[in-house]
């Protein structure tokens, strides 16, 4: 049997990315139905809508699918092994800062920012693909912290879930900074900054080596 509604007047593909940035900024429990309708246009009704994504959850989950195939790739450096893993990490942290501030969308990422005031059990229970996210990424930072003590570069004293941690935070950070209005060249700066802690730990891996210290003094 034929499923009720109006004949689809709308592009799905555009719609997809017509209700991510609906998300994006406004978050999944303060985004209704009425504005995903209203921004997907078309005349499209409930019946319509239902038949085309099957519900609000649904299309959220497509959502979080098309983000993190596009501008969610921006952490896609922390898996690449054939960079240095500091490289992998000031490439994340700057290319996030670049993309949350860019003019095309909202401010943010929505891996952050995307339930992290979830209050309703519907968001609860779909928080998860954003959860699993954020652990990969932090995870991925983990595993550089962990390459780059095993080649000498970060000193064995080093925790890497404890560092991992502080370089998380600025990530996360980000999309508060951006959302709030900081500029780009601001938050690229602080990638700078943040670096710095990075350094001052290669600095204690050198002096605690001899071998490096003699390649230093050559």
């Amino acid at each position: 049997m034929a499923q009720m509604g109006r004949p689809r007047t709308f592009d799905r593909d555009v719609a997809i990315n017509q209700a991510l940035h609906l998300f994006w900024e406004h978050g999944y429990d303060a985004t209704s139905l009425n504005q995903l309708k209203s921004k997907i246009g078309g005349g499209i009704t409930a019946p319509s809508f239902y038949a085309a994504f099957g519900s609000k959850q649904a299309l959220f989950n497509e959502v979080i699918e098309r983000y993190l195939a596009t501008h969610g790739r921006v952490t896609d450096s922390l898996f690449d092994t054939t960079l240095a893993p500091r490289e992998a990490i000031e490439l994340t942290l700057r290319r996030s800062a670049k993309m949350q501030c860019e003019p095309d969308h909202p401010k943010g990422c929505l891996v952050a920012l995307g339930l992290m005031s979830a209050c309703s059990d519907e968001s609860k229970a779909i928080s998860e693909p954003l959860a699993r996210a954020r652990n990969l990424n932090r995870a991925g930072i983990v595993t550089c912290i962990q390459r780059a003590i095993a080649a000498g570069e970060l000193p064995e004293t080093v925790i890497p879930e404890t560092l991992a941690t502080v370089f998380d935070s600025f990530l996360l950070g980000l999309s508060t900074l951006a959302r709030d209005g900081l500029s780009h060249a601001t938050l690229d700066a602080a990638v700078t900054q943040v670096m710095g802690i990075w350094d001052s730990l290669q600095i204690v891996a050198t002096i605690n080596d001899p071998e490096a210290q003699n390649q230093r003094a050559n």
